[in-house]
């Protein structure tokens, strides 16, 4: 593969912008230099940022997909859509469904997957999925469908486990903790969300193997003085790394700000969206529930949040923007925050050896070309 470099950017490396760099790449990173090598095929970054590409770890879908109803080539036209946003790689995230329709699901994501892992497939790679549910608290499903909630069963979930990458689970369920200290144990990430959890069970859930928390402060209890509850033992356990939705309204700006001082590296931005991201405003139906579409805002009749219609470059402009974050720890969780959340080593940096997955950003952080594996596969018009 020919040697490319991309010139006139100032690049993202090991969480610090790096000026009067070039980056060279073939379908890995291989380094940077002073200047482009003879005979290199030149891209010009136009005084913009270069990264490492984004990775969304909780996205349900957009442009009326959702990722637990999609066919394989509904997947995999949400790929291609992503990389409009910087996005290279992906879990798509599945809510609770009938049991009945979890096989095909993942084969669907499966055999999606399997294609994006091919040469010259122009979208972003599926990593596998995150299963958000169904072993959920019944008192914080939130939007998801109280009547597929199930209590912690390892037979249940295990038949799945080749396309599961992440797994939210309540820890306080009846039978939950055997069951994260055997899905850690099989190499899943799991993650505390959807959950009633006090602090004390929280702890327990972090010491049998969670290391990731679903969308922090939202579908589980508030921190109260005497009632510390699970955002506490969560944002101060440094073996957890804690998901954020950056779009102003799932979390008030204070608190963004507040969570990337206490996280550091351990920060992750997550778009959350579901299948209404990049529609118009209007009343929608979702698993048989309307929800309502107002900027931000999704909501149930009741006022019952259902995700949101965040794209993941505009959670980095909302962490700095909204968050008072730096821009290079708004994309540090988006990237290489994101990557080692979920055990995913040669993705989300521009190291030498990883994969050349990039995105190049304008100075006002908007996407202008998206590289995955080394192959231009989106550019700003």
């Amino acid at each position: 593969m020919t040697l490319k470099a991309i010139i006139n950017g100032t690049l993202f490396l090991n969480g610090e912008f790096v000026e009067n760099r070039v980056l060279l790449f073939d379908r890995h990173i291989r380094g940077t230099a002073a200047c482009a090598p003879e005979g290199a095929q030149v891209y010009d970054a136009g005084g913009g940022m270069v990264s490492a590409g984004l990775i969304d770890v909780h996205c349900h879908g957009f442009g009326g997909r959702e990722a637990g109803e999609a066919t394989a080539e509904e997947l995999l036209e949400m790929c291609r859509t992503l990389v409009g946003h910087g996005v290279t790689a992906w879990l798509p995230t599945v809510s609770c469904l009938p049991k009945d329709r979890y096989r095909d699901c993942f084969d669907q994501i499966r055999t999606a997957r399997r294609q994006t892992e091919k040469p010259g497939f122009r979208g972003a790679r599926i990593l596998g999925a995150h299963a958000e549910g169904p072993f959920l608290s019944p008192q914080k499903c939130g939007a998801q469908n109280i009547a597929c909630i199930l209590p912690p069963d390892w037979t249940m979930v295990e038949p799945f486990l080749p396309e599961i990458r992440m797994i939210t689970v309540a820890p306080e369920m009846e039978g939950a903790l055997p069951l994260i200290r055997r899905l850690a144990d099989a190499g899943i990430t799991v993650s505390a969300g959807h959950t009633n959890a006090n602090y004390a069970q929280t702890v327990a859930g972090i010491d049998a193997g969670i290391t990731h928390a679903t969308h922090l402060f939202n579908a589980m209890p508030s921190l109260v003085s005497r009632n510390p509850g699970p955002v506490t033992a969560l944002l101060n356990d440094h073996r957890v790394y804690c998901e954020l939705i950056a779009d102003g309204f799932h979390v008030h700006p204070a608190l963004l700000a507040l969570t990337a001082r206490l996280k550091g590296d351990r920060l992750v931005l997550v778009t959350d969206s579901i299948r209404f991201a990049g529609l118009p405003d209007g009343t929608y139906t979702l698993s048989g529930q309307t929800v309502t579409v107002h900027g931000p805002e999704c909501l149930l009749p009741g006022g019952t949040i259902a995700g949101s219609t965040l794209t993941l470059d505009r959670a980095v402009r909302n962490a700095h923007d909204m968050g008072g974050m730096a821009t290079t720890q708004a994309l540090f969780a988006a990237t290489a925050g994101a990557a080692a959340s979920i055990g995913e080593h040669t993705r989300g940096t521009l190291a030498d050896g990883n994969d050349a997955d990039i995105a190049v950003f304008d100075r006002q952080m908007q996407p202008t070309r998206t590289f995955v594996s080394g192959e231009e596969v989106w550019k700003a018009q």
